[in-house]
C-alpha cells in the first residue's frame, strides 16, 4: 500500500512538473505579457521611489495625493512610448549596448511628455480632456523617476543574460563537468550522492538514461530519467553533457562498445565506468571508484551476476591461501576475495617484485585489512615450504592459479610444464587436503578440452589429481575450466596494442582462429561462485559467452584506436603456432555438461578418472623421465602425456 501511495505521489509530482514546464516554455506572447507586466510593477515602483527619495523618506499627505493622482497617467503614457519603440521585441537573451540605449531614448521621450502633461498649464476647455495639471509638482520627481526607471528597466532585461554569461559560468565552473548518468539503478544513484556530497565539483549530474520504461520521466534526487541509452546522441546535443559516467555493473561489452561509440562520436573524452567488482566489505560506489574505459571492457565485458551473500558464506571469516598471487588471475582472485571479510589472506608467489606491488595496492585498498594480509615468496614445486605455508597458517580455502600458460612455450618446455602443472599442483593439493582444507579450487583451462599442447594436457592431468585427491578426506577438490581472458600478461591483447602502439602490423595467426574471452574481473567473479557450486571431484565449467573472431577483435582495436584497418594499420597472418588450434572448446567437453543454477556455470560430466593411487603410478612414472637427459627426456614425456590423456597427440 505504501508503495502504491509512493507510486501515486511520485507520478502527481511528475505531472506537476511537466505542466509547470509547459507553463515555463519560452514563446513570444509569454515574453511580452512577462515584460508587460514588469514594466506596469516597475513603473509604479520608480515613481514612488522618486518621491521617497526626492523627500528623504518623510513623504506629506500632499505629495502622496500626488502620486496618486499621477501613477495611472505615468504608467500609460511609459507603456506607450515603449511600445512605439519596440522594446517589448528585444531578445531578452541577447539583450545588447543598442537595445540599453533604446530604453534610455524611450525613457527620456516618455519623461519629455509627462513633464509636458503635468507641468504646462493648459487653455481651460482642453484641459477638460487633459486634467493632469498639478500646480507645484516636483519638477526633480521626472529626472529621479528617469535614472530609477531606467535602472529597473535594464536590470530586467539585462537579467538573463547576466546570469547566463556571468553567474551560471561561474557555477559551471565550480561543479565541473555536465554529466550524464548511463542507468538509474542504485548504483547509479549512489554516484548522484557522492557528487552532492562533493560540491558537484568535479561533475555536474543534468539527468538519466535508463533501458527501464518504468523510469522514464521519473526523477531521481531532482534529476530527470530522460529515456532509454539510444538517446544518449540526443541529450548530448541538447544539454551540452561534457561528460558520461555508465553506472551499470553487469553491462554487456557490445551496448557498453555502442554508449561508447556514440559519447565519442558527440566529441565527450570523458567516459567513465564503474568496476564490474567492488569491495563488499564497503560497497558504496563513489566517485574514487570510476575507471576510464579500457579496450577489454569493449571487447568481452559480459552481463555476469553473482550471489555476493554465496561467496560471504564460503570467505567470510576463513583464511584464505592464493598460490600465483601475483599473476593476472591470482591478483583479481586476492582483490575480490578481500572484498569479503576474509579472516586472512596469504599470497604465495615465486615473484618477489609482484608481490611487492601487490602488498602496495591491498594495503592502500584495504587498510581494515592491515594485519590480515600475508607476503609469501615461495615455489609451489617446493614441497618443504608449501608443508611450511599450511602449518604455520592451516588455510580453509585455496585457489591455485599458479601454473605455467604459455602455449608455445611450454611446447619447447615440456619438462617444466610437468614441473609446474602437474607436480606443482600435486604438491598444493596433497598439503591442502593433510592440513585439512575445506576447500580448494584449481583454475583450469579450455585447453584441457581435447588438448592439443604440452600446456593443455598438463591441466587436465591436474584436473585428474584433483578428482582423485578429493577421496582423502574432507577436502573438496573442484577444478574451475574457462576461456581466455582480457589483458592478462602473455595474452593477445597487450601483444596487439604493442603491436599498435608501433605502428603496426597487427599479427594474427589464423584468420579462422576463434577464442572465448572474459575481462579478468568478470571471469574471476564467476570463479568465486562456482567455488560455491561446485562439490568435491567436480570440474567446473564457465559460459564465456559468444567465441570471438580473433581477426575481427584485431580489426575492433584498430577502429577504437580511430585508425583504419588494412589502410592505416595492416594486420599480417604468421601462421598456427605449436601446440594451437582454431577453436577451443570450453562448452563442448567431450564427456558434455550439466547445467546448474546459475546460467554461466555448467559441470563437466568428467569420465576419465584416476584414483590416487593410480596418481601416484603416474608421478612417479613423469619423475622418472623428468631426471633423463633433455632431447630424448623430453619427447618421453610427450610420451607420457599421450599415454594419460584422452585425445593428446602430442601434435603429430
Amino acid at each position: 500500500m505504501r508503495t502504491a501511495q509512493g507510486r501515486t505521489g511520485s507520478g502527481l509530482g511528475s505531472a506537476l512538473r511537466d505542466l509547470f514546464s509547459r507553463l515555463v516554455y519560452p514563446t513570444y506572447f509569454k515574453r511580452f505579457m512577462f515584460f508587460l507586466l514588469g514594466d506596469i510593477v516597475m513603473t509604479a515602483l520608480s515613481l514612488y521611489l522618486a518621491f521617497l527619495l526626492r523627500f528623504d523618506f518623510a513623504v506629506t499627505h500632499e505629495f502622496r495625493q500626488m502620486f496618486v493622482n499621477v501613477v495611472v497617467l505615468f504608467i500609460a503614457v511609459k507603456l506607450t512610448v515603449f511600445i512605439l519603440f519596440r522594446l517589448y521585441k528585444i531578445t531578452w537573451r541577447y539583450v545588447g549596448l543598442n537595445d540599453l540605449w533604446n530604453i534610455v531614448t524611450a525613457l527620456i521621450v516618455a519623461e519629455s511628455i509627462l513633464m509636458a502633461v503635468v507641468l504646462i498649464p493648459l487653455h481651460d476647455r482642453l484641459r477638460l480632456f487633459l486634467s493632469f495639471y498639478i500646480p507645484g509638482f516636483p519638477r526633480s520627481i521626472f529626472l529621479i523617476d528617469a535614472i530609477v526607471s531606467l535602472t529597473l528597466l535594464s536590470g530586467l532585461r539585462i537579467s538573463k543574460r547576466l546570469f547566463l554569461e556571468v553567474f551560471r559560468e561561474r557555477a559551471l565552473r565550480k561543479h565541473g563537468k555536465r554529466t550524464v548518468i548511463v542507468g538509474s539503478g542504485h548504483t547509479g544513484e549512489m554516484i548522484v550522492r557522492d557528487m552532492a556530497k562533493k560540491n558537484f565539483s568535479e561533475f555536474y549530474p543534468i539527468g538519466f538514461l535508463d533501458d527501464d520504461n518504468n523510469k522514464h520521466g521519473s526523477y531521481i534526487h531532482g534529476l530527470k530519467v530522460f529515456g532509454p541509452c539510444g538517446q544518449l546522441r540526443t541529450v548530448i546535443l541538447k544539454y551540452r553533457v561534457e561528460a558520461v559516467i555508465i553506472a551499470i555493473p553487469s553491462l554487456n561489452y557490445k551496448v557498453l562498445r555502442n554508449i561508447y561509440n556514440t559519447a565519442r562520436e558527440s566529441h565527450i573524452r570523458s567516459v567513465k565506468i564503474i568496476p564490474h567488482i567492488y569491495d563488499f566489505q564497503q560497497p558504496h560506489i563513489n566517485l574514487k571508484s570510476l575507471e576510464d574505459i579500457r579496450v577489454e571492457d569493449l571487447i568481452g565485458r559480459q552481463s555476469v551476476e553473482i550471489d555476493h551473500g554465496e561467496i560471504d558464506g564460503l570467505i567470510s571469516g576463513n583464511c584464505v591461501l592464493i598460490t600465483g598471487a601475483g599473476g593476472s588471475i591470482g591478483s583479481e582472485i586476492t582483490k575480490q576475495a578481500c572484498g569479503f571479510s576474509p579472516d586472512k589472506v596469504i599470497l604465495f608467489d615465486n615473484d618477489e617484485t609482484w608481490l611487492h606491488n601487490m602488498e602496495l595496492r591491498l594495503n592502500r585498498a584495504f587498510p581494515y585489512l592491515k594485519g590480515k594480509l600475508f607476503f609469501l615468496a615461495g615455489d609451489i614445486r617446493d614441497k618443504d615450504r608449501v608443508d611450511e605455508v599450511f602449518a604455520g597458517f592451516s588455510p580453509d580455502i585455496v585457489f591455485h592459479s599458479a601454473a605455467y600458460k604459455h602455449v608455445p612455450m611450454m611446447e619447447s618446455n615440456p619438462k617444466e610444464a610437468v614441473k609446474v602443472n602437474i607436480f606443482g599442483t600435486y604438491t598444493v593439493a596433497k598439503a591442502a587436503a593433510e592440513h585439512h582444507a575445506k576447500k580448494f579450487i584449481m583454475i583450469s583451462t579450455d585447453k584441457a578440452v581435447r588438448p592439443t599442447s604440452v600446456m593443455g594436457a598438463t591441466k587436465r592431468i591436474a584436473e585428474n589429481i584433483c578428482c582423485a585427491l578429493n577421496t582423502i578426506n574432507s577436502t573438496e577438490f573442484i577444478s574451475v575450466r574457462f576461456g581466455n581472458v582480457l589483458g592478462s600478461r602473455g595474452s593477445v591483447l597487450p601483444l596487439f596494442l604493442k603491436q599498435l602502439k608501433a605502428g603496426g602490423p597487427l599479427t594474427v595467426t589464423h584468420k579462422d582462429m576463434v577464442r572465448y574471452f572474459m575481462t579478468i574481473p568478470e571471469a574471476v567473479s564467476l570463479v568465486l561462485q562456482a567455488s560455491v557450486i561446485g562439490k568435491g571431484a567436480e570440474v567446473l565449467i564457465l559460459d564465456m559467452g559468444e567465441p570471438i573472431k580473433i581477426l575481427s577483435m584485431a580489426e575492433d582495436l584498430i577502429r577504437l584506436h580511430g585508425l583504419e584497418p588494412y589502410r592505416d594499420i595492416d594486420i599480417e597472418f604468421v601462421g598456427v603456432r605449436p601446440g594451437e588450434k582454431l577453436f577451443e572448446e570450453i562448452l563442448t567437453a567431450e564427456e558434455g555438461t550439466v547445467a546448474t543454477k546459475h546460467d554461466k556455470v555448467f559441470i563437466g560430466k568428467e569420465t576419465e578418472k584416476y584414483s590416487a593411487a593410480e596418481i601416484e603410478t603416474m608421478l612417479l612414472e613423469f619423475e622418472t623421465h623428468l631426471r633423463t637427459g633433455r632431447l630424448s627426456g623430453e619427447e618421453k614425456i610427450k610420451n607420457l602425456l599421450r599415454k594419460y590423456v584422452k585425445h593428446y597427440d602430442g601434435g603429430d
